[in-house]
């Protein structure tokens, strides 16, 4: 796939913008995917570097042909031992595009959509051991419930793991359509979309321990950032904005901000962006762009 097709960028300029671009500094891009951000991040370097992170083995043939650029065929949670190896101790910039890539979605034997009938995958990360199908047919009940409570927000929760663990005594779900047409009749009417949508998200984000991921990435990235360096990050989910939004507030995941003896807010960072959405038009043009909400802070 062309890499202009393999992800269509949300926000991409306001994403490169964010980072306030130094062109001679040092970036990271940590969700590589078809390079839409990486080459809109090279466009402004004259002698900086880029490296790139991409768990994804198909990412790599976006891969753009320029010595200034690194691509590090690895999960983003391993940011600050890699750039390490690579003599790497701060930098000055860091981009994050969050969730599932266009092509990741569009390729049906992939698992991650709820458009095609395919396995019940959706590793990021082929050589990873778990995948969605082993979720659903050995995870317990409550394991189930509290994964779609977690990380899906559903409502009711206890009745799809009930019903999960139910039919699977009687046969495997190995597919999507096998569990979609499982889960159906609980799905509120109109909604079912969304319905569908929220469990997939919910054991995507199991199989790729997504949060987890996140949560290193932001603290390991507070420390490689440089003073006056920016971390620029696009999200497509409250509990992911959440958790950036809270991170960016006070330096911590909790979101408390702690204060010195005479009450002022002791925080590392100064907040540039504060939830940008995309505007009508991108959202008509690229429908992925709905959910996005762009953040971004400079460490003090």
């Amino acid at each position: 796939m062309d890499a202009p097709n393999y992800h269509i960028p949300v926000l991409l300029h306001d994403t490169v913008a964010g980072l306030n671009i130094d062109p001679n500094g040092v970036y990271v891009d940590v969700t590589f995917g078809g390079g839409g951000h990486s080459r809109e991040i090279l466009s402004q370097l004259k002698d900086g570097r880029l490296f790139a992170f991409d768990q994804d083995p198909d990412a790599a043939e976006n891969a753009p042909n320029d010595e200034r650029f690194t691509l590090i065929p690895q999960n983003f949670r391993h940011l600050q031992n890699y750039l390490r190896f690579y003599g790497v101790k701060e930098v000055d910039g860091i981009l994050a595009d969050l969730g599932v890539s266009s092509h990741q979605f569009d390729v049906p034997d992939r698992g991650f959509s709820i458009r095609f009938d395919a396995p019940l995958d959706m590793r990021m990360n082929p050589a990873a051991k778990l995948h969605a199908g082993e979720i659903v047919n050995n995870w317990t009940e409550e394991q189930l419930r509290d994964l779609f409570k977690r990380y899906g927000e559903l409502r009711n929760a206890g009745r799809a793991a009930k019903r999960l663990v139910e039919l699977r005594a009687e046969a495997p779900i190995n597919t999507t359509f096998e569990l979609i047409k499982a889960l159906n009749p609980l799905a509120p009417h109109s909604k079912e979309h969304k319905f569908h949508a929220q469990v997939f998200q919910a054991l995507r984000i199991t199989v790729n321990e997504e949060m987890d991921a996140l949560e290193a990435l932001l603290e390991q990235g507070m420390k490689l950032l440089k003073p006056g360096g920016r971390f620029s990050v696009l999200s497509y989910h409250s509990l992911e904005d959440r958790m950036v939004k809270y991170f960016f507030r006070a330096g911590k995941l909790d979101g408390e901000v702690e204060k010195d003896f005479f009450g002022k807010h002791l925080t590392p960072f100064k907040q540039i962006v504060k939830g940008e959405a995309a505007t009508e038009e991108e959202k008509a043009k690229n429908p992925r762009a709905r959910s996005a909400r762009l953040r971004v802070a400079e460490k003090k």
